[in-house]
């Protein structure tokens, strides 16, 4: 008996997804919320932010996989079934991620933005490059992309903190624990990467009071979620100089509207949420496990709470 997936998100390539997903289960059928002809035929659902009132469509779901690793778009929903919801945890999505870190922290470590200022003034501008154990990183969230991302950093020589709300043990990072020692984790940063969920308590965790705990000249790094940062103050402090530079890949509102002040910034490099994406043909397995396993009646892997936000 084929059964049916059904797909909405407005920016992932379902052609893809389809091909992949259908690729490891031959018996099930993929198709995009307007392509259903009967809506008690959908058992599953792969949705990245699906609309209000989405879900109510579809009576026969046993199973919503979200298409990313933060499932905040979840929260607070009244249609959302009472069925296991799980996230993506593929191991290519987690490289990818290390690798965008690791880029925009080796550019802060080693003055490239200060290199292309003085390119445009067509300066020959020398500074001796720092040793990388010299150079002070905390990571905020050592959650699965986290704790792979601060590794690679320690892998590269940086001397990385980890900060995360429950104690966390990562190879090569000191790792702290609770809000009582974030003053400390960011007094303590040159470069704050941001990898923490958005949930009620992390909403503006880093307003104008914890930007403040950076030291003057810090570089901020988000790659999460845009509301945990107060974009207002973040502005504010670039403006001021208090912050050296943002490399921000996550917005509170997105696409980031065209008055936005960051975009004319010299001292911020933006890019579109696409630090990490994932990626079909290694993904689908993982949802194609899932799925076997609600078929056979067993536990998913990688299942969310909702209530929690992770």
């Amino acid at each position: 008996m084929t059964e049916t997936m059904v797909f909405f998100s407005a920016f992932d390539d379902f052609d893809g997804w389809r091909s992949a997903l259908e690729r490891e289960l031959p018996d099930l059928a993929v198709r995009r919320a307007e392509e259903i002809a009967d809506p008690r035929s959908v058992r599953y659902a792969l949705v990245w932010k699906p609309p209000q009132g989405f879900f109510d469509a579809f009576p026969s779901l046993s199973l919503v996989v979200n298409l990313g690793a933060g499932v905040d778009a979840l929260l607070g929903r009244t249609d959302l079934p009472e069925v296991p919801i799980t996230r993506l945890s593929d191991p290519m999505m987690a490289r990818m991620m290390a690798g965008y870190v690791l880029f925009a922290v080796l550019r802060y470590a080693r003055d490239i933005p200060v290199f292309e200022r003085a390119q445009r003034r067509r300066q020959w501008h020398y500074i001796h490059p720092r040793n990388p154990e010299d150079v002070r990183v905390s990571v905020l969230g050592l959650g699965e992309l986290g704790a792979l991302a601060a590794m690679e950093l320690a892998r590269q020589g940086f001397d990385v903190t980890g900060w995360s709300r429950s104690p966390k043990e990562v190879q090569g990072v000191r790792c702290l624990a609770g809000m009582e020692t974030l003053p400390k984790v960011l007094a303590n940063a040159e470069i704050v990467v941001v990898m923490l969920p958005l949930t009620p308590e992390t909403r503006s965790l880093l307003d104008t009071r914890r930007l403040a705990m950076l030291p003057r000249g810090a570089c901020l790094i988000n790659v999460s979620r845009g509301a945990i940062v107060d974009e207002a103050a973040l502005t504010e402090a670039l403006l001021a100089g208090r912050i050296a530079g943002a490399t921000l890949d996550v917005f509170e509102h997105e696409p980031l509207p065209p008055e936005s002040p960051l975009w004319g910034m010299e001292n911020v490099l933006i890019t579109p949420h696409l630090a990490s994406v994932a990626i079909p043909r290694s993904a689908a397995r993982q949802i194609a496990e899932n799925i076997r396993r609600i078929r056979s009646g067993a536990e998913v892997l990688h299942r969310v709470d909702p209530r929690r936000g992770y």
